[in-house]
């Protein structure tokens, strides 16, 4: 079975909205399942529940067959989708273009100048696909 992954924000954000759209119309294409994923912070002491995730998102764009929805605890949120990616043996995460900046902002501290499509794609096993929301 096809899996792909999208992480994204709650409430949800404008950019969160146009990647779901894109992760809804990639997983339709490839007939794939769907796993949207939260990550709540620790040290930001919110604890978003899948059943607000699930009616925030179905709100927005209705039901979507084959969807499951994850809210994941974690210090890094890019750590913590890296591990839910890999956990779950995803065929393809699809991730906004703030959160690629982000990422980028993260491993500058370690690296010089990081690819950050280069980076994932070596360590994850799948499509990256990075939506824009202009």
């Amino acid at each position: 079975m096809t899996l792909v992954v999208v992480p994204v924000r709650y409430p949800l954000s404008r950019h969160s909205r146009a990647t779901l759209a894109e992760a809804i119309r990639i997983a339709d294409e490839r007939d794939a399942d769907l796993t949207i994923l939260h990550v709540d912070l620790y040290q930001e002491g919110r604890e978003v529940t899948r059943t607000e995730l699930k009616r925030a998102v179905e709100a927005e764009f209705g039901r979507i067959d084959r969807a499951r929805y994850v809210v994941r605890r974690g210090f890094l949120v890019e750590e913590t989708i890296l591990d839910e990616v890999a956990a779950e043996n995803a065929d393809a995460v699809v991730i906004g273009s703030k959160q690629v900046s982000r990422w980028r902002r993260t491993f500058s501290r370690f690296l010089d100048d990081p690819n950050i499509d280069q980076f994932l794609r070596e360590k994850l096993d799948c499509d990256v696909i990075t939506v824009s929301a202009e």
